[in-house]
């Protein structure tokens, strides 16, 4: 068994100080090369390196994949996440262009390495994430989880609640699928179950779930039924497209508190989006969102609501295509996250902000005989 070598460290070997780990070998590199963490940044590996480092985010994986009943690879998310980025770091900044605000500049983040699943135990697994996520958590740190396949928002959400209290959570759900079945063939923590669980143990009430970008052929009268009495809010498609996706999230957003709970997680299965946006996901379904309307929607709910934890779930590389597009979604959703927390902290918290620079366009041409 492999030992964990903070505990058996050589009496020869001073302690290390607490604080983040900056892995890079140079000044520069690319997210593909040496070791990979979410744009190079560094990575803490206790609580307490998140208190010396005053880390506001922490980015963490989930790599398990416990599916048995659609297209597998789920695992592999994460490390295709984190590899996927395109652009040099560090220096680690990304001014977003809609809204001219670089949340690298505002916000201290850190790579919180993977949680430790253990092949085949499903239970110790859900265990172990629980417990990693509550070490984000003591850290004084955001969890932005990268999944992993959708089954890993029950623990993950768990935690959220053991820290900040029961019926305390609101959620905002984009997704193809309700995730609330009673079981998968006997499987309560399956990929199509997270919500029913949360709901079933109170770690978030029914009435405080909000779903978007439902559609396709499934869940059925019984699962929709048990919904309705729960009295979640579960945005369909039809919603969508009888009356646009700008109307459904303005309900969202103002759904998103609604009642009893006052913190807000987001969670972002990315099959919410079409396939021709995100073909590399396990259970793909056409007819989706689109990735630029996900994007706005997770940067204004960080932003107007704000947010204590958020995942991103279902990247399947092994079907991804287009230079890893679907990954690439998974990291911007990340990036769009950070980017309305760190407006959120500057005060631009007004509707659908965007930079008059950016959404009104440039001004009117000048000549060389403009006076």
């Amino acid at each position: 068994m492999p030992t964990d070598s903070r505990d058996h460290a050589s009496p020869d070997v001073p302690p290390r100080q607490p604080g983040p780990i900056n892995l890079n070998r140079y000044e520069t590199e690319m997210a593909w090369q040496g070791i990979q963490t979410f744009m190079k940044l560094p990575v803490c590996l206790t609580p307490e390196d998140l208190r010396a480092g005053k880390i506001d985010a922490a980015i963490a994986g989930v790599p398990w994949d416990q599916t048995a009943m659609t297209r597998s690879g789920t695992h592999l998310g994460p490390k295709a996440i984190r590899a996927c980025d395109h652009l040099p770091s560090p220096p680690w900044s990304r001014p977003h262009l809609h809204v001219r605000v670089d949340p690298f500049e505002h916000l201290n983040v850190c790579d919180y390495s993977d949680a430790e699943v253990i092949i085949g135990n499903t239970e110790r697994t859900f265990t172990n994430i629980r417990a990693f996520v509550g070490e984000i958590l003591s850290g004084g740190a955001l969890p932005i989880i990268l999944g992993g396949d959708h089954g890993i928002t029950w623990p993950v959400a768990t935690a959220i609640a053991d820290h900040y209290g029961y019926g305390r959570i609101g959620m905002v759900h984009f997704d193809a699928h309700a995730d609330t079945a009673p079981d998968m063939q006997g499987e309560l923590a399956g990929h199509g179950t997270p919500m029913r669980r949360l709901i079933e143990s109170g770690a978030v009430l029914g009435r405080n779930f909000v779903q978007v970008g439902l559609r396709g052929y499934w869940p059925g009268p019984d699962v929709v039924a048990w919904m309705e009495d729960q009295g979640m809010r579960s945005h369909f498609m039809a919603e969508v497209q009888r009356h646009g996706f700008d109307t459904v999230l303005e309900r969202a957003v103002n759904e998103a508190l609604s009642g009893s709970a006052d913190l807000l997680y987001i969670s972002v299965d990315v099959d919410a989006v079409d396939p021709a946006y995100a073909p590399g996901t396990g259970s793909p379904e056409p007819g989706g969102l689109a990735s630029a309307d996900v994007l706005r929607a997770v940067r204004r709910l960080a932003a107007e609501v704000g947010m204590v934890a958020m995942d991103i779930v279902e990247v399947s590389p092994p079907y991804d295509s287009g230079n890893n597009i679907t990954a690439l979604f998974a990291h911007r959703c990340v990036l769009e996250g950070l980017t309305g927390t760190a407006m959120r902290r500057l005060g631009l918290t007004e509707p659908d902000y965007l930079d008059p620079r950016a959404a009104e366009g440039p001004g009117p041409i000048r000549t060389a005989g403009d006076v």
